[in-house]
């Protein structure tokens, strides 16, 4: 008599984190991809809402949420995940408490647990009393999303490739340029320093080109070092990628950075793209350090087309 098949596991994700971190565009991401979805539902239905069909759930818990206690979210929170009919997996938004003020200061809005208006330090209390009330599902979180300098198309494509379409051949693999005086991306799981390669920006015909111009490529790819380098690190991964793969993990991202940003690190992180989508991984590539310069320009022009508007007017 042959094993009945294994029945299909209820995919729920409950969205929890700081006011202001992004959770609501995680939740609208999770609905783009056919979750059901339920913003701060009292945790008291919760689990009545989870129970009560098949396809993906999301909903959103936060201080907010009608009779939201940080020890009865956790035993919850433990409950579901004994459960054998779904799958939960908690996210946990986040942002550095500055750029927190800034958005709370930019659109105007109220912090929940801000005691007066939205300026100033009654938002900075706000912002500290619901990082202490909220640490305990920061430590219970199976993923944590810091949105400090993550744009808005990387955290989709993040949440896509956590939550997309179940049965998706293979792992995910990310493949980001950066800067290190910007900070290492939050997300990276594997860091390459690519600093000790000659550094075109000395070169004053490659400083304004990227690592996308066949002249820095040239000139990068010339560094006698870069060769060894080169098969070094691929060599590793071919090792390793395989491996993640067989502990289960679904997603893989791999920085490479120097010091600007622009040609080192864009010149390999093209590279190692094109090199491992050759090898059958399904990639993206991300260039964080030249993205935020198209969006700075971008919004330098809005400005200077603001301002000619004025003084036309």
């Amino acid at each position: 008599m042959s094993a009945a098949a294994p029945v299909a596991r209820r995919q729920v994700v409950l969205v929890t984190g700081l006011s202001g971190a992004g959770k609501a565009s995680i939740l609208r991401v999770l609905e783009d991809l056919s979750y059901e979805t339920v913003d701060n539902p009292p945790l008291g239905i919760l689990e009545a809402l989870v129970g009560d069909g098949r396809e993906p759930l999301a909903a959103g818990v936060d201080s907010r949420t009608r009779d939201f206690e940080p020890g009865a979210a956790i035993r919850l929170l433990e409950g579901l995940r004994q459960r054998a009919d779904i799958a939960v997996t908690l996210v946990f938004a986040t942002a550095e408490e500055d750029v927190l003020l800034r958005r709370f200061t930019e659109t105007r809005r109220r912090h929940p647990l801000a005691p007066g208006g939205p300026f100033g330090a009654s938002v900075s209390e706000g912002i500290a009393r619901e990082a202490a009330l909220m640490a305990p599902l920061r430590e219970a979180a199976d993923m944590v999303v810091d949105t400090s300098d993550l744009p808005l198309p990387e955290l989709r494509r993040m949440i896509e490739r956590r939550f997309g379409i179940e049965g998706a051949a293979g792992m995910g693999v990310s493949v980001v340029s950066f800067s290190y005086a910007r900070g290492l991306p939050r997300e990276a799981d594997l860091v390459f320093d690519l600093r000790f390669l000659h550094n075109p920006h000395y070169v004053e015909a490659l400083r304004p080109l990227t690592g996308r111009d066949a002249g820095v490529a040239a000139y990068v790819e010339a560094d006698p070092d870069f060769p060894p380098f080169w098969r070094c690190m691929t060599g590793m991964l071919e090792r390793l990628l395989p491996r993640y793969v067989q502990e289960g993990k679904k997603y893989l991202t791999i920085a490479l950075g120097c010091t600007g940003g622009r040609h080192r690190s864009v010149l390999a992180a093209e590279r190692l793209a094109h090199h491992l989508q050759t090898q059958g991984w399904r990639v993206e590539l991300f260039h964080r350090e030249l993205m935020a310069g198209a969006a700075g320009a971008r919004a330098a022009g809005r400005e200077a087309g603001r301002e000619a508007l004025t003084q036309a007017s």
